[in-house]
């Protein structure tokens, strides 16, 4: 009895001491890397998903921005396509050259953005007599009249249309920097403020006037070509 009493005691005190290592080492690994890595990582994430949610909010604005801005460059470049065996100017090429590079790229930004809001996107090639009264469209006789045109008297309708054009476009994006909420729209339309504005400068010297448009401006075309 008496042996087997000591080696009941001993076994015990030999279990008890292995509990009491374990938990030793759960508790230290405990404080290192659930306590202090779960500390790290709610610090990190926090702000994380805060970002997050403030770069892919956007509201009401955003949307009408991009569901006008698309229709409005795909008539501009309908313009622009215009020119390719119309126009009589290096300069106007160039420009269309400009033009088309710049905003083809813009409408499938735009195009992007509206479907991953579950937005309805504007159909490429529609008839946009239905946005006749959007700032600065073209109206159906206006385009008539631009297919119509030839060297210097297209080149000329192409400028004072383009600028009228451009000029739509500024104050829509005017609205969007504003009152938008989705930074990279903020950001295309500040893009677009700065560079139309440019090219409305531009145009303007090429018509040969601050501001005259239509046919009074082929006075400023006959140097061109």
């Amino acid at each position: 009895m008496t042996t087997r009493t000591l080696t009941r005691r001993a076994t015990l005190a030999a279990v008890a001491a292995t509990a009491g290592l374990v938990l030793a080492a759960c508790g230290g690994s405990g404080g290192r890397g659930d306590g202090g890595g779960h500390a790290a990582h709610g610090a990190s994430a926090s702000p994380g998903a805060t970002g997050a949610t403030a770069s892919t909010a956007h509201n009401a604005q955003d949307v009408a921005f991009a569901q006008a801005m698309i229709p409005h460059h795909q008539q501009a470049l309908e313009m622009a396509r215009l020119a390719a065996d119309r126009a009589s100017s290096a300069q106007v090429k160039d420009l269309v050259s400009r033009i088309e590079k710049a905003q083809d790229p813009e409408i499938r930004t735009m195009t992007g953005w509206l479907k991953s809001w579950g937005e309805q996107v504007p159909m490429a090639g529609m008839d946009h007599s239905g946005h006749s009264g959007m700032s600065g469209m073209m109206s159906d006789a206006d385009m008539a009249a631009l297919k119509k045109a030839e060297g210097k008297d297209f080149d000329t309708k192409f400028l004072s249309m383009m600028v009228e054009h451009h000029q739509g476009a500024v104050e829509m994006a005017g609205t969007e920097k504003a009152k938008g909420a989705y930074g990279p729209a903020k950001a295309l339309a500040g893009a677009i403020v700065t560079a139309q504005n440019a090219e409305i400068k531009e145009m303007k010297t090429l018509l040969g006037s601050s501001g005259t448009s239509g046919s009074s401006g082929m006075n400023g075309m006959n140097g061109m070509g």
